[in-house]
C-alpha cells in the first residue's frame, strides 16, 4: 500500500470543498496506481485558533517525511506553502504526483511523475 501525502490550496475554500476534492483526487490516484492507498491525514481541522502558515507547514513537512507519494491538487504552484512542500518531495526523493481539478483533454486532468 502506497501512503500518499496531498497538498492543496486551502484559502478561501470549506472544509466540505476541500474535502471534496481530496475523495475525487484520491480516487484517481488508486486508478493511477492500481493499488488502494492510505492517505496521510495533512487537513488539520482541529489547528489552534491563532496558528500562523508556519505551523502548518511545520505540520506538513513533519507528515510529508513519511509519504511514498505526495499529490498536488488544483493551483498549487500559486501558494508558497504547497510551492515548499512540493520542493521538499523532489528534493527528498518522494514521488511526485499532479491531479488538476478541471481536467485538461491531453492530460485527462492527471499527470505522473517521478523524480
Amino acid at each position: 500500500m502506497v501512503r500518499v501525502f496531498i497538498s492543496q490550496p486551502m484559502r478561501d475554500k470549506t472544509n466540505e470543498y476541500i474535502k471534496k476534492e481530496r475523495r475525487v483526487a484520491i480516487e484517481h490516484v488508486k486508478k493511477e496506481l492500481g493499488e488502494d492507498v492510505e492517505v496521510i491525514d495533512s487537513f488539520f481541522e482541529d489547528a489552534p485558533h491563532d496558528a500562523k502558515p508556519l505551523w502548518f507547514l511545520g505540520k506538513s513537512f513533519e507528515l510529508l517525511s513519511g509519504a511514498d507519494a505526495a499529490l498536488f491538487i488544483g493551483h498549487w504552484y500559486e501558494y508558497r506553502g504547497c510551492m515548499l512542500e512540493h520542493e521538499a518531495a523532489k528534493q527528498y526523493g518522494i514521488k511526485v504526483m499532479y491531479y488538476d481539478e478541471k481536467p485538461k483533454a491531453e492530460t485527462d486532468g492527471f499527470i505522473t511523475a517521478s523524480v
